[in-house]
């Protein structure tokens, strides 16, 4: 394994990360607390205790879950996206380092990003509420494995999309929605039995109830099923060759992609420079011969 790219391709992300610092920490942390100056002090003060727990204080668990699936999806998804974009992924492609190896330091400087912000977002909410962490280590394992799964998948989101909207589109109308009905605000007890069972469908669920009883002891589901949950996403096989396959094959459709539009634009810019007024019929003009290949 390259080490020496991995750790590159690290460097190189964080760094982004450090010198977009209002975009990258600060705005989701000021937004996070939002919530809790709304939920946990404004509505939090006429509610009373759930599970035995001050509102304020339940909801914590919840409002980093939140942050953490959404921002490493969209950390990850933007971090191999915009090389496809501005054209610098082929410098990846074209250097002695593997596929997994460059998934390995994308998704692993997206999920350190995401446990940054997780655990700003644990010294924010103390300064709010009063905290206790009932299970430490199960707390963080809860938060690393969480932020490794959903950096992969926006790995992948990055390598299929093909524009920003795209970006956009599974993490708020998917994620945030999966997020907000899976209990980050409420206890499902408080459901109707029907929505319990229809709920308990919902794999955010078992990630919010397995976190939230890593701080007060107490969960909707059994904290076994949310670890099962939790751990059940991972990379298939111990080897990792599948996501291996899958990432290389994804990276060279996506280049050759990026490589018809660069093409095309170069070939539509030669045509205005020359006054054609179809740039169309010139760009498939330019195209080589296979015929005499």
């Amino acid at each position: 394994m390259n080490v020496h790219a991995i750790r590159a391709i690290y460097h190189f992300e964080m760094a982004r990360t450090f010198r977009t610092l209002m975009q990258s920490i600060a705005a989701p942390v000021l937004s996070t607390a939002l919530y809790f100056v709304v939920f946990g002090a404004a509505i939090g003060a006429r509610m009373g205790n759930v599970d035995g727990v001050g509102y304020g204080a339940f909801i914590v668990p919840g409002l980093i879950m939140l942050t953490l699936l959404t921002q490493s999806t969209m950390n990850a998804s933007f971090g191999i996206y915009f090389p496809r974009f501005i054209g610098t992924i082929y410098e990846l492609l074209s250097a002695p380092v593997s596929f997994f190896e460059i998934a390995l330091g994308f998704v692993g400087a997206a999920a350190t990003k995401s446990i940054i912000l997780g655990l700003i977002i644990l010294l924010t909410a103390n300064l709010f509420v009063p905290l206790r962490i009932a299970h430490p280590a199960w707390m963080l394992a809860f938060l690393v494995l969480t932020a490794v799964t959903f950096s992969l998948f926006g790995f992948i989101i990055g390598i299929w999309a093909d524009g920003f909207e795209k970006l956009q589109v599974i993490p708020l109308l998917i994620i945030t929605p999966l997020t907000f009905l899976g209990g980050a605000f409420y206890s499902i007890s408080m459901l109707p039995p029907l929505w319990q069972k229809i709920t308990l469908f919902n794999p955010v669920v078992y990630l919010i109830s397995g976190f939230r009883w890593s701080f007060y002891g107490t969960a909707d589901v059994n904290v076994v099923a949310s670890a099962a949950a939790t751990t059940a996403i991972r990379m298939p096989g111990q080897d990792g060759r599948n996501i291996r396959n899958a990432a290389m094959m994804a990276m060279l459709s996506s280049a050759i992609v990026t490589a018809e539009r660069l093409a095309v634009g170069k070939a539509r810019a030669s045509a205005s420079s020359f006054g054609i007024n179809s740039p169309g019929s010139f760009a498939l003009s330019v195209r080589p011969n296979r015929s005499l290949s």
